[in-house]
């Protein structure tokens, strides 16, 4: 059996867009995972944090427990918080709440993934790989688009995303 050209043409801008999509959306069950990003880094930098969205379409809370990353020693999630009228980055050790029929941004300024201990540069245009773990869900990997320095959120060719 032979396959024409066409449909040879068809199928790659099938796969093509398939792995366009999965590069800022992953799902696992109930939960969904959107735009994970990450900023530049520098040369001997030793941390970086991590963002995205998660969703949970199911009936039953969830919960993001940890992280890990072959770029990292450790994955930690970490939040802000105003202490004396001083922001102030502190560890949780507890995990991030999933609600049901809701969802948890991790962004700047609030709950976010730490990267500690990298074992190297993250560079901008790269997808770093990330498995999270979460209490129902069990371990997702995603990877994250890293952004240039000073980015506010993931960028789809060279135009904020929604």
């Amino acid at each position: 059996m032979s396959i024409s050209p066409k449909a040879l043409a068809l199928g790659a801008v099938v796969t093509l867009m398939a792995s366009a999509a999965a590069a800022h959306g992953y799902r696992s069950g109930v939960l969904s995972i959107q735009h994970p990003w990450s900023r530049e880094t520098a040369v001997g930098q030793a941390v970086g944090g991590g963002f995205l969205t998660i969703a949970n379409s199911g009936t039953r809370d969830d919960r993001l427990l940890s992280g890990t990353s072959p770029v990292a020693a450790e994955v930690q999630l970490h939040t802000m918080t105003m202490d004396g009228g001083v922001m102030r980055m502190r560890q949780v050790t507890d995990g991030i709440a999933v609600p049901a029929k809701g969802s948890v941004e991790l962004k700047s300024g609030g709950y976010h993934l730490m990267f500690m201990g990298l074992r190297r540069q993250l560079r901008q245009g790269e997808r770093i790989p990330v498995t999270l773990r979460f209490q129902r869900a069990g371990n997702v990997t995603v990877q994250f688009a890293v952004q240039p320095v000073g980015s506010t959120g993931p960028m789809e060719g060279g135009h904020a995303s929604h």
